[in-house]
């Protein structure tokens, strides 16, 4: 548990050192992306951290007998072809963690340096985003990380067409990396026909390529199954918070034109999916597709400091907020169980 605790304290500090300095005053932004190495490492190098653990250790373990041709038809390619290639070079699931957290970081690290508190962006993603998602769903974490990337490049004027490269390659790792898509595509310019056309194409061509064939698969496993997750209606929660602060407090946030319409969008999905959670027998499938709806809280959640003359209120209420988060999850939540102890490689 001190491993989780020492990287929330991290950028409990520097958020507090940070407050009330614009994102280009920052004096430390080696200390910053130091702070990112570390979660790099402690995501990459976690063992037998994470409910899946044994899952991906399976994944891992059948390299060794299938041919990459095999690999690649047994489930998401990009993370098949991880797998595959580690194995041929004769080292362990450790470097399979670290390539997927380098993905994740990476998305992460430019999501909140599009933000203007990029401390306290990162802070309100660790107790969920990163202890959770990130060390345990290697996967969808790698796909979450690349689309992360993808919502900075768009918050900043990125095309719409640009941020399907992002999702493509978002969809080797988890397909359902697909459903950010239309959130992206209704958050261009109102006057870019032809970008929306184009967007709307190379949404059906992803479909296609990567998902059409597993539809099937996800509505058996996720929706006929009624499968239902502990916990579903606070982490949807979670994401619906920052959505009412959105559309309550939108012109304070002073967001700009193209990341005002991304995060309206996202909001709107967030309510959207909590009507999923009252209307779906199965509450693993919104669980699962309100994943892709974090990001918000990272661009939303830090802006509510700008609510207080004194940003020192403000950050010590985002911070408390995100402490309460964690401390909750880690004591009483059914499956932090898998997360504790935390063990590194080298050492375990």
């Amino acid at each position: 548990m001190v491993v989780y605790w020492l990287l929330f304290a991290y950028f409990a500090l520097g958020a507090v050192l940070t407050t009330n300095r614009e994102r280009d005053q920052d004096q430390t932004p080696l200390f910053f992306f130091f702070g990112m190495l570390l979660i790099l490492l402690a995501i990459g190098l976690r063992y037998e951290v994470g409910a899946d653990w044994q899952t991906y250790e399976f994944l891992f373990s059948f390299a060794r007998y299938a041919s990459l041709g095999e690999m690649m038809e047994f489930g998401d390619p990009g993370y098949q072809f991880v797998n595959w290639l580690v194995r041929q070079i004769g080292l362990e699931v450790w470097l399979v963690n670290l390539i997927c957290a380098g993905f994740f970081t990476w998305g992460l690290t430019r999501l909140a340096r599009a933000q203007a508190n990029p401390w306290l962006a990162v802070l309100v993603a660790i107790p969920y985003l990163v202890v959770v998602v990130a060390m345990g769903y290697s996967r969808q974490a790698a796909a979450i990380g690349v689309l992360m990337a993808g919502l900075a490049a768009v918050q900043q004027g990125a095309s719409t067409l640009r941020f399907l490269a992002y999702v493509a390659v978002a969809t080797l790792f988890h397909r359902t990396a697909l459903v950010t898509i239309p959130l992206v595509i209704f958050a261009g310019n109102r006057t870019g026909f032809l970008n929306l056309v184009a967007g709307v194409a190379g949404s059906f061509v992803l479909y296609d390529l990567f998902l059409s064939d597993s539809v099937d698969v996800y509505v058996r496993n996720y929706v006929e199954a009624e499968y239902t997750s502990q916990g579903a209606a606070v982490r949807v929660a979670m994401s619906v918070i920052p959505a009412f602060l959105f559309f309550t407090l939108r012109r304070a946030f002073d967001f700009n034109l193209h990341a005002d319409r991304l995060w309206r969008n996202f909001s709107l999905a967030a309510f959207g999916i909590l009507i999923l959670l009252f209307t779906l027998a199965s509450s693993t499938a919104v669980d699962r597709l309100a994943l892709y709806l974090i990001p918000l809280q990272v661009a939303v959640l830090p802006r509510t400091v700008r609510l207080f003359r004194g940003q020192e209120i403000g950050t010590f209420l985002v911070l408390a907020y995100s402490f309460a988060v964690l401390f909750v999850w880690l004591n009483f939540a059914d499956h932090s169980k898998y997360w504790l102890p935390y063990r590194i490689y080298p050492i375990f």
